[in-house]
């Protein structure tokens, strides 16, 4: 197993046991939460920065208008995906949460339709139509959308999208956008202190150091992606995307004994279903498409 292979590994490794993390910090409000996240986030990455001495994109970044309104509707795409995950965890919807990022996959592809104008083969639609009928299936018996899992699926498709046309790394991307989530993150803290009801320093000590330290949950997992991405297929990173939303669905089933259906197994299963034909047909494509041969002198 090579080195891209691990870091890849650990990252979703990291990402599905999330569920542990946040639901131990359960008795804290979601919101608070996520402001300590984003605060903390920041800081923990600006001393990487500060390590790694890449500030030559702030300049350019700041001159740049386009830059500034992309990243701001990315930070407010990652604040919602971060705020309903932490709400949907600490509430009791582990299994939700990760069937939003079972079908995230999915949803990222009519992405691509919608707003790139790509083009789908046939496996890609069989695969959204089965996605499709488990997420109806779900409705129809539960009597309401499953929104948790959209909100996840679709803020972090959207997310994506957004991403993959900025001009940013990772690193200074996540700098820029916990930059522009920390005055609000900030202010709502500060505001939580003085009215007497903030968590940080006054509940015990665990409590304390799990908030403190959401900014190092945060990003070393992106950094572990970040490194790994560049070493291994995107073939690879398709099939091992599944190890995070699979390690929450078994906590919340396992450790927390959240309710698991009959309806819920065949509305899950479709789904399942969905993400076999969408990897097998994506890797088949992948070994099969054609290679441009040299053209001679």
């Amino acid at each position: 197993m090579n080195k891209g292979m691990l870091y890849a590994i650990a990252a979703y490794g990291f990402w599905g046991l999330f569920p542990l993390y946040w639901k131990t910090l359960q008795h804290v409000p979601a919101l608070e939460i996520l402001s300590h996240r984003m605060a903390w986030s920041l800081l923990f990455v600006l001393v990487l920065l500060l390590v790694r001495r890449q500030w030559g994109w702030v300049k350019t970044a700041a001159a740049q208008p386009k830059t500034l309104l992309l990243f701001t509707a990315s930070a407010a795409l990652l604040s919602l995906n971060w705020f309903v995950y932490i709400w949907g965890v600490n509430a009791g919807h582990i299994v939700e949460t990760s069937l939003g990022y079972f079908i995230n996959p999915l949803v990222s592809v009519l992405m691509g339709v919608f707003f790139l104008g790509e083009k789908l083969r046939r496996g890609q639609w069989v695969a959204i139509g089965l996605a499709a009928l488990g997420v109806l299936y779900l409705t129809l018996r539960y009597g309401s959308l499953p929104w948790i899992a959209l909100t996840l699926a679709t803020s972090f498709a959207l997310y994506g999208l957004i991403r993959k046309t900025a001009p940013l790394g990772s690193l200074e991307g996540l700098s820029l956008e916990t930059a522009l989530m920390f005055l609000p993150a900030l202010g709502y803290l500060v505001y939580l202190e003085a009215a007497g009801t903030a968590a940080f320093g006054h509940v015990d000590t665990l409590t304390t150091v799990l908030l403190g330290f959401a900014g190092v949950a945060t990003a070393v997992p992106l950094l572990l992606f970040a490194a790994g991405a560049r070493l291994i297929k995107l073939a690879t990173i398709g099939i091992l995307q599944y190890i995070a939303p699979t390690l929450q669905f078994l906590i919340g089933v396992l450790v927390y004994h959240e309710p698991f259906t009959l309806d819920r197994l065949v509305g899950f299963s479709l789904i399942w279903l969905a993400l076999l034909v969408y990897s097998a047909e994506n890797i088949w494509f992948i070994r099969h498409r054609p290679r441009l041969q040299p053209v001679g002198n």
